[in-house]
C-alpha cells in the first residue's frame, strides 16, 4: 500500500530458522581428525557423534549460513570450549533426525572424551534470535575466564575513519539489500579496511558468527580489531567481543548500561551511536585517536 493505492508484489524475506547446536565427546582421543571448515566451505567429514557422549548446548534461531561458525564462536564465547578443544564440525546426519532438521543440527566434537561439566550450559536450552542468551553470567563471572584489556594497548583508531564504518558494513550487506531484515556485524583495521562481515537476524548470531570464523582460521586473539554491530551493543555482544580479544567496539545506536558496564570494568573502547559523522565514547576514549 502506498498512499491510497494497492497493489500485490513479491517481497523477499530474511529467513529465520531453529539451530541445535550438539557436544560431542572423541571416541578416540588425540587421534587425527580434520580441521573444521565454515558451512560455505569445505565441511569436515565427521556426521555426527558415533559412539561419544554428546548432549544439547543450545537450539538458537538463526539465519542459516555460516553455521558450522556460529556454533564455534558460540561455545567459544560462552567459554565452553578453547581452540584447542576443537575435533570437528559437521551437521548431523543421525537416523533419529528427520531429513528435514539435519541441516538445523550441527555437532561439535571434541578432541577430548569427555564432556565439560557445566551446570550453566542449562540455560542455554532455548535462545532466540532477538535477544541471545538471557541471564547471562555477572561481570564477577565473567572475571574469571576473561582478563581486562591492558589500558593504552591495542589500536589506535581516528575519528575519520569511524564515520566511513556504517557506509561500509551497509555495502558489504548482501542479504540486507534484498531483505532490508537482517543484522551485520563486521570486522576492520585501524585504518578502516573492511577484513570480514557476517548477517544474521539476530545480531549476537551476527557476532558469533564472525568469532567462529577467527577462531577456526586460527585468528584469535584479534587485538587489533575494530567491531561494528548494526542496531544497539548490549552486554551479550561485550561478552563475545571481549573473548576474542576486540579492543573497540562500535555500534550505529544506544548502548545499554550493562555493556557499558562491561567496557568500563574490561578496558574495552565503546563507541555507540556511529552515524552521520558523530559518535560517543562511554569508555577507554584514548583508543580513539582525536586531537
Amino acid at each position: 500500500m502506498s498512499g491510497d493505492t494497492a497493489r500485490e508484489r513479491r517481497d523477499d524475506l530474511a529467513t529465520e530458522e531453529p539451530l541445535e547446536i550438539r557436544l560431542s565427546a572423541s571416541r578416540h582421543v588425540g587421534s587425527a581428525t580434520p580441521r573444521p571448515r565454515a558451512a560455505d566451505g569445505s565441511a569436515s567429514t565427521s556426521t555426527g557423534a558415533p559412539g561419544g557422549a554428546h548432549r544439547t548446548v543450545a537450539i538458537t534461531m538463526r539465519t542459516p549460513g555460516h553455521d558450522f561458525e556460529l556454533a564455534a564462536g558460540f561455545l567459544y564465547g560462552e567459554g565452553i570450549i578453547t581452540p584447542g578443544d576443537l575435533s570437528s564440525i559437521a551437521y548431523c546426519t543421525d537416523e533419529d533426525l528427520p531429513q528435514e532438521a539435519r541441516y538445523n543440527t550441527v555437532t561439535v566434537r571434541l578432541r577430548q572424551g569427555r564432556l565439560p561439566e557445566l551446570p550453566a550450559l542449562d540455560r542455554h536450552f532455548m535462545t532466540s534470535s532477538a535477544c541471545g542468551v538471557c541471564g547471562s553470567a555477572g561481570l564477577e563471572v565473567l572475571h574469571d575466564r576473561c582478563a581486562p584489556l591492558p589500558a593504552g594497548t591495542g589500536v589506535q583508531v581516528a575519528p575519520k575513519v569511524l564515520y566511513g564504518l556504517p557506509d561500509r558494513l551497509r555495502a558489504a550487506q548482501s542479504v540486507f539489500g534484498k531483505t532490508g531484515g537482517l543484522h551485520a556485524a563486521g570486522l576492520f583495521t585501524a585504518a578502516g579496511d573492511l577484513v570480514a562481515v557476517r548477517e544474521d537476524v539476530g545480531r549476537h548470531n551476527a557476532v558469533d558468527k564472525l568469532v567462529g570464523w577467527a577462531l577456526m582460521t586460527e585468528r584469535l586473539p584479534l587485538r587489533d580489531s575494530v567491531l561494528l554491530v548494526s542496531g544497539r551493543s548490549s552486554y551479550e555482544i561485550m561478552q563475545k567481543a571481549l573473548s576474542a580479544g576486540i579492543p573497540v567496539v562500535c555500534s550505529v545506536s544506544a548502548p545499554s548500561s550493562l555493556a557499558v558496564d562491561l567496557a568500563r570494568e574490561f578496558g574495552m573502547t565503546l563507541v555507540g551511536f556511529l552515524r552521520d559523522e558523530r559518535f560517543n565514547v562511554y569508555s577507554a576514549p584514548e583508543r580513539i585517536a582525536t586531537p
